[in-house]
């Protein structure tokens, strides 16, 4: 199994480029089956969750065509819908957990969708009610077979628009039902929907399309269904967690980069959140410049209280870039209280931050304290394991941090959701190592 081999206490210098947001081009890329017309998609992230989505979509008979490093032609005129049934696709799909968003599509142009239960990260229990609720209320038939580790069926003669009260708003729920919704008959309200950049960048594409969705950007989608969608092109925004990412590996190690087109309209609150660490980062158009800083000192709340930094839905704090945070305030000068709330055992990567030297009170599964360093003190290389994509990143910036050197076990979890992510990072003067 691969792992890293980081040499901490390394400066970068110099300019990074995000990648396409790999959270978005997991719907996107199952958007491209609601049409037997030719879609184009631009800024692809080249990381493993997304290239076997394209594999599995390959596999499905949709044809495609690379233009470019980061562009592909997808052509889903040749959909050969039996292949849900095979084994082969229940092995695949079930490695994926981008693979569930595949349902809606395919029960919207085809009448069916199967899916097993899906894998991914190890970050708490994901569950996937309100996809099949949404199914539902639209008028599909929903059955599970325990069989072969769990499978999932919906099936539907036709699709009926319905109105529909979410009970979360679940940012793949929303995605799976509403492309379901944008060939049902009539017209669907999805309430309490998710309004992350990553499904308006979704409706978007399908209005393009043909589809005829409004209120995109809140928490009230409105969907007039139409007979047949067309080709089009999208080009998915700059990755969002790797933009965070990158403003905390900087701050961690004291280096001066800049993050180059981060389109800083769509990071909503992101920046002010960094910010309340005692960040310092300056806007240049849609680049971050990020200074070197000796010293960040956490902000208290008005009256004076201890700040806390908790995850919420769009457009709140978005939970992917927690362990971010967690993980550089250690050099803060401060204390600041981490609150997880939309993941179980999320935060049990602090162990290993605690085992480098942190001081970090774990108090439950959903909440850490983390008492800042104000650089007093270095944290220390040690033998570690990645149990997530965003925790191993985090990892690898308490890494690059620390005095001496650090292994890092399991990295197929970073190369999920981080494109090449040591080349890049040894480009501006990183030293990492890949060991196969």
């Amino acid at each position: 199994m691969a792992s890293f081999k980081v040499t901490g206490g390394k400066r970068l210098k110099g300019e990074i480029t995000p990648q396409g947001a790999k959270n978005e081009a997991l719907q996107i890329l199952c958007a491209v089956v609601l049409t037997a017309e030719p879609v184009t998609i631009h800024n692809i992230p080249n990381i493993r969750d997304v290239n076997q989505l394209i594999d599995l979509l390959g596999d499905m008979g949709v044809r495609t065509r690379r233009l470019s490093e980061s562009s592909m032609e997808f052509d889903a005129s040749q959909v050969n819908i039996d292949y849900l049934e095979s084994d082969t696709y229940k092995k695949k799909a079930a490695a994926l957990r981008g693979s569930v968003m595949l349902l809606g599509p395919t029960l919207a142009r085809f009448k069916k969708g199967r899916i097993p239960s899906p894998g991914g990260d190890k970050i708490g229990r994901r569950r996937l009610d309100t996809h099949f609720f949404g199914f539902m209320k639209l008028g599909a038939k929903f059955n599970y077979s325990p069989e072969d580790g769990g499978n999932y069926e919906v099936d539907a003669s036709s699709l009926q628009g319905a109105h529909m009260l979410l009970d979360e708003a679940s940012v793949t729920g929303t995605a799976n039902i509403l492309m379901a919704a944008v060939l049902a008959k009539g017209t669907t309200t999805i309430y309490h929907a998710a309004c992350e950049p990553y499904i308006q960048q979704l409706s978007k594409m399908l209005n393009r399309m043909g589809a005829k969705i409004s209120g995109i950007g809140s928490n009230l989608l409105t969907i007039e269904g139409v007979d047949v969608l067309h080709g089009t092109e999208h080009t998915m925004l700059p990755d969002m967690i790797e933009i965070g990412s990158f403003i905390g590996m900087a701050v961690m190690t004291q280096s001066e980069i800049t993050i180059k087109n981060c389109q800083i309209a769509e990071l909503g609150i992101i920046p002010d959140v960094f910010k309340k660490l005692g960040i310092k980062m300056e806007f240049r158009g849609d680049d971050i410049f990020i200074p070197s800083q000796e010293h960040y000192e956490l902000e208290n709340f008005i009256d004076g209280s201890m700040l806390t930094i908790s995850d919420h839905p769009w457009p709140g704090f978005t939970p992917d870039l927690l362990s971010i945070i967690l993980v550089t305030a250690i050099q803060a000068k401060g204390t600041v209280l981490i609150h997880q709330k939309m993941f179980e055992s999320r935060l049990f990567f602090v162990d290993r931050l605690i085992e480098m030297g942190a001081q970090i009170i774990l108090c439950d599964p959903h909440r850490a304290t983390v008492v800042g360093f104000d650089r007093k003190q270095t944290l220390k290389g040690i033998r570690m394991s990645s149990p997530d994509i965003r925790a191993g990143v985090s990892l690898l910036i308490a890494a690059m941090s620390a005095e001496g050197q650090s292994t890092i076990y399991n990295i197929d979890q970073i190369d999920r959701g981080y494109q090449n992510i040591d080349t890049r990072l040894n480009a501006i003067g990183a030293k990492i190592q890949r060991v196969d």
